[in-house]
């Protein structure tokens, strides 16, 4: 797998319907993970999106997610670049470049899903997550 960069983007609740409603519009498979599969949230947030993805046959990746518990929303701010892949040298680096003289929010490690990722704001106001895939067994 190469490196690739596509859009992410944060949604009050509605990232379920959004990304339902994308489906229908540019096709394509469509995975869900909720907080409460994924981090063992209970009650009203447990039903919230913590990942989609739509990958499409024309080869479009969109990923989206309501906003976690904890951290606000501000409409404008609401979508980041994600960079992922399986090349740890290659994405380190980057994350290294792009957080220099920005604001690191979640450093990069391994996380509950096994992956390592991290997010920053780079020195321009710019949202960037970086996730590393755990190498496959």
């Amino acid at each position: 797998m190469t490196s690739r960069l596509n859009p992410y983007i944060s949604f009050a609740s509605e990232a379920r319907q959004a990304l339902e409603f994308y489906q229908s519009v540019f096709g394509g498979s469509l995975t869900l993970n909720t907080f409460g599969e994924a981090a063992g949230e209970h009650g009203a947030d447990a039903n919230g999106i913590m990942h989609g993805q739509l990958e499409t046959a024309s080869g479009y990746t969109l990923m989206a997610s309501d906003t976690p518990p904890g951290m606000t929303r501000n409409p404008g701010d609401n979508i980041s670049i994600s960079l992922s892949g399986d090349d740890a040298d290659e994405l380190r680096g980057y994350w290294e470049k792009l957080s220099a003289g920005g604001t690191v929010q979640v450093p990069l490690e391994k996380q509950m899903w096994g992956d390592e990722f991290g997010m920053c704001v780079d020195r321009f106001g710019i949202g960037w997550m970086v996730n590393i895939t755990r190498p496959q067994a």
